[in-house]
């Protein structure tokens, strides 16, 4: 459940940065610096069109789309009706990031699709993963209390409050499905529609409830 574990495909302008932490967690509390020092080295072909919100010349982004800096949209990043960027975000390459949902304090890889009606939260989403529609990213304890990450045995105190999800490269998720607050689903793994997740989900898995978890079948 380290970075090296689920970012396998490098495809990120924050790659660099994010892998010099050890576990994706730790990631969250620097995102709003690493998208100020990235932007300050962009090259001409992005635009900052507002004080720390840089969109690249190929990115087509909705006039009703509400963004906050800083925010880094990428190259032919596609930013549908409706979307609420709340700052502290990067939204990959050929990515989707769509229609009334919402984002913060997050990093989506390139060819991530978040198409309709998702919450994203402290979080990061590795390359080519999908949010079904409606899916959910919870980042918050009902009691408040800071996170603690749970893997195998162990349980890792994170010290933050907020936590959301961190989504290996090639993962699935249903629509309707609900990710719990520190969840961690290791690359080309999906969840079924309308599954509530928590803890860390193995690699090539196939999680139809939290009692049923299968490998996937090697061909």
């Amino acid at each position: 459940m380290k970075n090296k574990d689920l970012f396998i495909n490098k495809e990120s302008i924050a790659y660099d940065y994010i892998q010099s932490y050890t576990y994706p967690f730790e990631v969250l509390p620097h995102i709003k610096d690493i998208i100020l020092e990235i932007g300050s080295k962009l090259n001409e072909d992005y635009k900052e069109v507002k004080e720390h919100v840089w969109i690249h010349k190929n990115a087509k982004v909705s006039k009703s789309a509400d963004i906050t800096g800083p925010c880094i949209i990428d190259d032919n990043a596609e930013i549908r009706c409706n979307a609420y960027i709340r700052g502290n975000a990067i939204i990959g390459k050929n990515t989707v990031f769509g229609n009334s949902c919402e984002i913060k304090n997050a990093i989506l890889f390139d060819n991530v699709q978040v198409p309709h009606f998702s919450y994203v939260g402290d979080s990061i989403l590795g390359s080519h993963s999908h949010m079904g529609a409606s899916s959910i990213i919870s980042n918050l304890k009902s009691d408040k209390t800071n996170i603690i990450i749970k893997y195998n045995n162990e349980q890792i105190e994170t010290g933050l409050r907020k936590i959301g999800a961190f989504l290996g490269d090639n993962v699935e998720v249903g629509c309707g499905s609900i990710l719990n607050p520190g969840t961690i689903i290791l690359p080309n793994t999906n969840i079924y529609p309308l599954t509530s997740v928590r803890g860390t989900i193995p690699s090539n898995s196939i999680v139809k409830s939290m009692n049923n978890i299968v490998t996937k079948e090697t061909k």
